[in-house]
């Protein structure tokens, strides 16, 4: 592609931010009701670590925005992860 520089970083900001922020909502959500039933286990724990190959892939290539959106929504994703095993472990669920 023949976009300048700084539109292909600005892109992958825009990107990164948008599906980081994505999950604050759910993971609010989650920690306001304490619902993890409709949350699929095996699912999150590919996601989670998903998340963390890709934040390893971004600190190897030196790839700032992967780097910082992965570090963001591996802490989002986790901490879903963490309340879905914890509440279904002490059935609060």
């Amino acid at each position: 592609m023949n976009l300048l520089p700084g539109w292909i970083d600005t892109i992958g900001s825009i990107a990164a931010t948008l599906t980081t922020v994505a999950f604050v909502p759910q993971t609010l959500l989650t920690l306001r009701t304490r619902d993890v039933s409709g949350i699929s286990l095996p699912m999150y724990l590919a996601f989670t670590l998903g998340i963390a190959l890709w934040l390893v892939y971004g600190c190897l290539i030196g790839a700032w925005p992967v780097i910082i959106a992965n570090a963001f929504t591996l802490l989002l994703a986790g901490t879903i992860l963490a309340m879905k095993i914890w509440f279904e472990a002490t059935g609060t669920d």
